[in-house]
């Protein structure tokens, strides 16, 4: 019970999650990506900061940005198309998939009202938003998205994320300032990243008054 409090709080510390990937490299990283976005379960893990400190890792030559770039886009793209055949397979039944310590229905609802609300961009879009990036290619699924369309969404969303995330660690790891406060960074990054959604909320309530 003591290993895995410790690896949760690891996962979600930024110098914790650095000595998590120095001791499990290119595996580990794959590995959270991957499950991230392609099972239910994996709405807990660090997505945007995982991102942001192997490419902070990358930037002070602990990792090579050539290789985890594609590897990561690998892993994120085959993570949604995984997760969008459970919803093809499940189909509306899973909606009423009941609680569970690694379920929470009201994530997948939470899910479903993005996809509703934004299409098939949500495909795209989710890929900054926690928790809904990992429901979202599931509620494609069910939702009957025809899957040509799928992936074309979720290719240009899986290298736009990892891209972006990845070379941002990159070029402001060799800035003094960031490296010495890391958490905050992590921080920022990651209220920038979902701050595009913030203020397309805000606009459309404006326009509904």
């Amino acid at each position: 019970m003591d290993f895995l409090r410790d690896l949760l709080h690891n996962l979600h510390d930024p110098k914790g999650l650095q000595e998590l990937i120095r001791a499990s490299g290119y595996l580990l990283l794959f590995g959270i990506v991957f499950a991230e976005t392609g099972l239910l379960v994996g709405f807990f893990l660090p997505g945007d900061s995982l991102l942001f400190i192997a490419g902070f890792m990358a930037g002070l030559g602990q990792l090579n940005i050539f290789l985890l770039i594609p590897m990561l886009c690998v892993a994120a793209i085959v993570g949604d198309t995984v997760g969008y055949f459970i919803g093809r397979k499940l189909g509306p039944s899973l909606f009423n998939k009941p609680d569970s310590r690694l379920f929470k229905r009201k994530h997948l609802d939470n899910a479903h009202a993005f996809y509703e609300k934004h299409g098939p961009k949500t495909i795209v879009l989710a890929r900054f938003v926690p928790i809904v990036r990992t429901f979202a290619p599931t509620v494609a699924g069910a939702a009957g998205m025809e899957y040509k369309q799928f992936l074309t969404y979720n290719i240009a969303g899986g290298i736009l994320w990892v891209v972006s995330m990845t070379l941002l660690g990159y070029f402001l790891g060799n800035i003094p300032i960031v490296e010495d406060n890391l958490e905050k960074a992590v921080m920022v990054i990651i209220f920038l990243s979902i701050a595009p959604m913030i203020v397309h909320a805000i606009k459309e309530r404006k326009a509904k008054h």
